[in-house]
């Protein structure tokens, strides 16, 4: 079976890429709903999680998102903090992401997507064989952003800046996908890009 891995900042358009992508009838594995799931119950994430950054962080047995960002963004060493929640959650979730995968080959798919925003920060664009940005110029994100999560122009800059940047995703990647413009555009890129994906061997 063949992966893609697609990737893409904030306010890119990923997932309507994504969207798109399981329009075509193309199965789509999403990680950020996997952590989600992982972390809306008792589990062993939710368990490292408390276990590193503290009780404060569950709220009626979930974990409180907006807490554990407080704690890992607001702080002077907010890198090394990113780090350790990446260090934990990545290994949680790309092991249901592969479960996953493995039941979709079992099924007889033919090719999926792994939707994962930090798919080379987290290691497993190893695991893919086509990797795919989204691409949007940062200025388009910022509006999307802001309208979407209802935060300041300036947060949203700041989010920007915190990720991998635009030109080291298009050198990462094998194939770009340019959301700047309309709808329909975006959806016609992406069937185009199917098709250039399912003729290679």
């Amino acid at each position: 079976m063949k992966v893609i891995g697609l990737c893409g900042g904030s306010g890119s358009g990923k997932g309507t890429v994504s969207s798109f992508f399981s329009e075509a009838g193309i199965p789509v594995i999403d990680t950020d709903a996997i952590y989600h799931e992982l972390t809306s119950h008792s589990s062993d994430c939710l368990s490292e999680l408390v276990a590193e950054f503290g009780e404060e962080i569950i709220k009626d047995g979930a974990l409180d998102r907006g807490a554990l960002a407080s704690i890992v963004f607001s702080s002077s060493d907010s890198d090394e903090r990113r780090l350790r929640l990446n260090r934990i959650t990545h290994r949680y979730i790309l092991d249901e992401a592969e479960k996953r995968l493995s039941v979709l080959a079992k099924q007889g798919s033919s090719i999926a997507v792994v939707d994962a925003p930090l798919l080379f920060e987290s290691g497993f664009d190893k695991r893919c064989d086509v990797t795919v940005a989204v691409i949007a110029d940062n200025e388009k994100r910022v509006e999307r952003i802001v309208m979407r999560d209802g935060i300041s122009r300036e947060r949203a800059l700041e989010r920007i800046s915190s990720q991998i940047q635009n030109a080291d995703l298009v050198s990462l990647t094998d194939y770009q996908i340019y959301n700047s413009t309309s709808l329909s555009v975006l959806r016609e890129s992406v069937l185009d890009l199917i098709e250039k994906i399912t003729k290679c061997n």
